[in-house]
């Protein structure tokens, strides 16, 4: 069995079931994020709220980033901000001035 999830009910089942583990802006990015990765792969992704908050965070700067990951940037040299490095390693997805969502690794 298939149901198509729109922006508005993925939105919606956030807010219903863990309603503070990304803003609005968070989970249009992430919204958009999977259904470009199901139009470049040509497979499907579950939508499973729990599981995606297990395997996606949303920071909202590089300091609060730090705070979880310091010891990553440090070993592996990754500057603030560096967006570019940090995706050696995971998915990244960046919105607004200085938000961003990563994939857990």
């Amino acid at each position: 069995m298939f149901t198509q999830v729109t922006e508005t009910i993925f939105r919606d089942m956030f807010q219903a079931i863990r309603p503070d583990n990304f803003t609005r802006a968070g989970l249009v990015a992430l919204f958009d994020h999977l259904e470009n990765l199901e139009d470049d792969t040509g497979e499907q992704v579950e939508f499973d709220v729990i599981g995606l908050c297990c395997d996606f965070t949303e920071y909202a700067n590089w300091a609060e980033f730090n705070i979880e990951y310091g010891s990553l940037i440090d070993d592996e040299e990754i500057q603030p901000g560096d967006f570019e490095k940090l995706q050696d390693h995971t998915t990244v997805i960046c919105f607004g001035e200085s938000s961003f969502i990563i994939r857990a690794f």
